[in-house]
């Protein structure tokens, strides 16, 4: 697909969640996240959709994989498959995919930029990851490093990658 982007935070060791939700709570990356995503079309999976606080994220067209055909949500359109997904937002413009682990590992193999968050930490505990990147197909297109304080808990990074 063309016009396909990552969006993620993720932590040392790759890690991107824990019990269903973030790591963490970095201001700076939900709003970066939301400056991004805004106006756009976004993917995720039903998990991540489920933990979403407010449900289908506002000013965002919400697309959310499932293999339920019966799912249904205010806000949300459904695909049943990353397929599906694609043939939906094929006229969108720039697309995000948002989540979580088995929607970005389906999916990054068609992307041509991710946006990262790099987290300087280590989380035990997590159970969600981020796939395996071949960083040899990327190029490093921004680098803005942050240090922790009383709205970041952690020391970060904005990374910006293309292909």
């Amino acid at each position: 697909m063309k016009n396909l982007s990552i969006i993620a935070a993720v932590a040392k060791g790759g890690a991107i969640g824990k019990n269903g939700g973030l790591l963490c709570h970095i201001s700076a990356d939900l709003q970066r996240f939301k400056a991004l995503t805004t106006g756009h079309t976004i993917v995720m999976g039903r998990r991540t959709f489920d933990s979403l606080p407010k449900g289908a994220l506002p000013n965002r067209r919400n697309i959310v994989i499932t293999r339920n055909p019966q799912f249904s949500a205010p806000g949300v359109e459904v695909a049943l498959s990353v397929e599906d997904a694609f043939r939906m937002a094929e006229s969108d413009g720039e697309v995000f995919v948002i989540g979580g682990e088995q929607i970005y590992r389906a999916t990054l193999p068609f992307a041509s930029r991710l946006y990262l968050t790099e987290i300087d930490a280590t989380f035990f505990g997590a159970d969600a990851f981020f796939p395996d990147v071949n960083w040899k197909e990327w190029r490093e297109t921004l680098r803005e490093h942050h240090q922790s304080d009383d709205r970041n808990p952690h020391p970060y990074s904005f990374v910006n990658y293309e292909r």
